[in-house]
């Protein structure tokens, strides 16, 4: 069980879980992601370094989450997991099994092990397809010919999603629902196939507030239920540390900063996350109009960044001839805090 899931349902699943909690499910280990530029359709123009030398373990029924504004290579990394880029450099492994080596069957049974909730529910929903047939095309895909078992697994996904009574859903097009309905509608896609990881892409970022809630709520009811691992990919930190337990931020194709959720509430150490924090909504009325103490300047160019450590354009705290010249390894000022800033060499 993991260490912010709540209450135990069952000793047996719960020694399962505990156990299980300690083995890596998906090591990500020196991953580059870069996409070749052509001037005008003819020749080489460079490469966009989309990830550039990111790496971490995710444990089995782990939810962690990665942080960082558009841009930053987040939504890269996640495709990338989902193997629909191929690295240029560095490997991931899911169960030991490196996804390089994957083709055919056994990419396809590893993309059955791996949902996907999209940002926008509406684009990831057919609108000729009623959600009868939204949920049965996968399992289609995936060979269950079954009849019977379709309907049982799809019946059984949405009532887990709270979409009952199942019946007056199945007809229905997606235009027919509501905001939080078409998400709810495409997590049980997600869980169809009894996936053993979740990847959530900003899957909150386009509801209203209070529905934000009951989809977190619902995510992680899910994940207890099922032992899930869950990446948790977004922008906003006002979300991550109600529903992951550690927190990679991600800075111009980097990860600049990991740590427990609730360290890095507490004490962060890079610039960048200072800055993120900082940009956090905040609902006290009487900081609605305070200026907030924001780094000037964007995100630089992952065609040609910044040598050394690309935050020194913006960073009030840049240390001429280092910050400028170097590329900052990872320092450890406390236990299981990384981050990757000479402040802390």
């Amino acid at each position: 069980m993991n260490a912010i899931s709540g209450t135990a349902q069952g000793g047996a699943a719960v020694n399962s879980a505990e156990r299980r909690h300690d083995e890596v499910l998906l090591s990500v280990q020196d991953l580059h992601v870069w996409f070749e530029l052509r001037r005008f359709g003819f020749g080489h123009a460079g490469y966009v370094r989309a990830v550039d030398g990111v790496n971490f373990d995710l444990h089995y029924s782990e939810t962690i989450a990665i942080v960082g504004e558009s841009g930053c290579g987040k939504s890269s990394l996640m495709k990338t997991i989902l193997a629909l880029h191929r690295p240029t450099k560095g490997d991931i492994l899911f169960e030991n099994r490196n996804l390089n080596a994957l083709k055919g069957p056994e990419l396809r049974e590893y993309r059955s092990q791996v949902g996907y909730v999209q940002q926008d529910p509406y684009g990831a929903l057919a609108p000729f397809m009623t959600v009868q047939r939204i949920l049965e095309e996968p399992q289609i895909i995936n060979g269950i010919k079954d009849k019977a078992e379709r309907d049982a697994r799809l019946r059984n996904a949405l009532e887990e999603v709270k979409m009952s009574p199942v019946d007056d859903f199945l007809p229905k097009f997606p235009h027919m629902l509501s905001g939080g309905q078409q998400q709810r509608v495409v997590i049980a896609r997600a869980m169809l196939l009894e996936p053993k990881l979740i990847v959530a892409d900003e899957p909150v970022s386009m509801l209203d507030a209070s529905v934000r809630v009951e989809i977190l709520k619902l995510l992680r009811a899910l994940q207890d239920k099922h032992n899930l691992a869950v990446i948790y990919i977004t922008h906003d930190l006002s979300t991550v540390r109600y529903f992951s337990e550690r927190v990679f931020v991600m800075y111009a194709g980097q990860a600049v900063e990991k740590s427990l959720i609730n360290d890095l509430i507490r004490n962060p150490l890079h610039p960048y996350t200072m800055a993120l924090l900082a940009a956090t909504s905040d609902p006290d009325a009487d900081n609605a109009t305070r200026f907030r103490d924001v780094p000037p300047g964007e995100p630089p160019s992952l065609v040609k960044p910044p040598k050394g450590c690309r935050f020194h354009p913006r960073c009030p705290h840049m240390i001429k001839d280092l910050c400028d010249a170097e590329v900052p390894p990872h320092f450890e000022p406390e236990a299981q805090h990384l981050v990757a800033c000479w402040l802390y060499r």
